[in-house]
């Protein structure tokens, strides 16, 4: 009788296992994002909102976290971004309720707390932009696998600064799940499709769920 069981509790658990191994491989997997299966880590850093607050790595906990770099005298990238992300950001709390828009400044000689106030609410009132001073901007670029660089006419009041048009999604245990990377047209401002960040969105949330 105590062979007979064993014998029957192997076979439960190996159909479990079979049917868990299903489910797992049939889940349909990102199209236009580079996905983490096993997401990375965000080392500790602690910058200031718009409002004046600290951010640190506490406040992506419990939220579905998109952030991309830029900075309020952008000509191109940085607009179309937002405007992008504006208009699919229904869309995007559709998927996922707790989701939120974090614009990081790589200019913070000229981008303070206020000026990134009255840029961010032109897009939307609950997007959020942050800002820190370069040592803390550095290590958190290289963390993200973004990068920035400030032209050597920094000391005009109009230079510019280049910077990665990719946008990270972190996911609500505040590590990267996943990077989304524009497509670079000759002659066209690089920009993330709307339609492809909902619909690996998706798929990411389905996949972590």
């Amino acid at each position: 009788m105590n062979k007979l069981l064993v014998v029957i509790v192997a076979v439960i658990a190996l159909v479990s296992g079979i049917f868990i191994y299903k489910s797992a491989f049939n889940k349909v997997q990102p199209e236009f994002s580079l996905y983490y299966q096993t997401p990375r880590v965000i080392q500790p850093f602690t910058m200031t909102k718009h409002t004046g607050e600290q951010f640190s790595n506490t406040q992506l906990e419990n939220k579905w976290s998109w952030v991309f770099f830029g900075y309020t005298s952008c000509p191109d990238v940085c607009p179309t971004t937002l405007q992008e992300l504006n208009f699919r950001y229904d869309d995007l709390k559709a998927v996922a309720d707790n989701t939120q828009v974090i614009l990081v400044s790589v200019d913070p000689q000229r981008d303070s707390a206020e000026r990134l106030a009255k840029y961010i609410a032109y897009f939307n009132q609950e997007f959020i932009a942050l800002t820190a001073d370069h040592a803390s901007l550095f290590p958190f670029a290289r963390n993200l696998g973004l990068m920035y660089a400030i032209s050597d006419e920094a000391q005009s009041s109009s230079y510019l600064v280049d910077h990665s048009a990719s946008i990270v999604l972190i996911n609500p245990q505040g590590k990267i799940a996943a990077i989304f990377k524009p497509k670079h047209e000759l002659g066209q401002v690089p920009i993330i499709s709307g339609d492809e960040l909902v619909s690996d969105f998706a798929k990411i949330v389905e996949l972590e769920g």
